[in-house]
């Protein structure tokens, strides 16, 4: 099986500081392993982070620049790098601008958008 979703057919899931567009996951597809969407942050953007308890989350900079900061450190986004974030720890995601900052992530195992957004904030 295949299965292929445009940004016009990707549902829009409005966040804290960002628009979430869910591609492909449980909710769309027989996946039972993974979930992928798109993040939008606007220039500046900032919201309290949180906390994916049993997932782990792979995310790409697509365009933009910002950070992911966890308790541990900081991972610079710039287009074209990544950074990886193991299940139970707190981030968040930094928005530097002055254009949007654009993010790719998948997580294993799926996620349900939005549920994790009562998280933790990170310092």
């Amino acid at each position: 099986m295949m299965k292929r979703v445009s940004r016009q057919e990707a549902d829009v899931v409005p966040l804290p500081g960002r628009d979430w567009h869910t591609y492909l996951g449980p909710e769309n597809t027989p996946t039972e392993r993974i979930s992928f969407g798109v993040s939008i942050f606007p220039a500046g953007s900032r919201p309290e982070g949180h906390v994916h308890d049993t997932q782990e989350e792979t995310i790409y900079c697509v365009a933009g620049r910002g950070r992911i900061v966890t308790p541990d450190g900081v991972g610079e986004l710039e287009p074209g790098s990544v950074v990886w974030v193991s299940p139970g720890t707190p981030h968040a995601t930094e928005s530097d601008g002055p254009e949007p900052l654009e993010i790719a992530c998948f997580f294993s195992p799926p996620v349900v958008p939005g549920s994790y957004e009562k998280g933790t904030k990170t310092g």
